[in-house]
This record gives structure tokens, C-alpha cells and sequence, in this order.
């Protein structure tokens, strides 16, 4: 579930190994770009974290964040 913190979209996602996450990482990259919405993010080993928020608007939560996030989820 994404969590509504400090005017931005968080939400960590766990997988069996870096392969995997990387793998993640690499198609969320290319609907980002897709929709000239990047994400700030973190990857550690299994583990990527997001932190969704949209500069033009003042880096607070809109509905290109929502869009994205819901995007996001629908890859695992």
C-alpha cells in the first residue's frame, strides 16, 4: 500500500534478489520516461523504495504520482 507522508507517495517493494528488483527497476524506468514522470528511488540488494511527488506542482502529491504509482503496483 503506498502511504501519503511529507507531500509525497512512499512505498517499498521486496523481491528475491537484486536480479529481480533490478528487473523491477528497469520497467518502471521505462514507463517514467514513457511518461516524463521520475521517481525518486532507492535500490539495496531485494529492496526498492519510492518516493513519489511532482516538482512542477510544488513537490506535492498529484494525480501524475497517483498515475504512476498505480502503474508501479500493476508490474509485480
Amino acid at each position: 500500500m503506498w502511504i501519503e507522508e511529507n507531500n509525497r507517495l512512499k512505498k517499498t517493494f521486496k523481491f528475491k534478489d537484486f536480479t529481480e528488483a533490478f528487473g523491477f527497476m528497469t520497467k518502471v524506468a521505462l514507463i517514467a520516461e514513457k511518461a516524463d514522470h521520475h521517481p525518486f528511488w532507492t535500490n539495496v540488494y531485494n529492496t526498492v523504495s519510492f518516493e513519489l511527488s511532482t516538482h512542477d506542482a510544488g513537490n506535492t502529491v498529484t494525480d501524475k504520482d497517483r498515475k504512476l504509482a498505480k502503474a508501479i503496483d500493476q508490474l509485480v
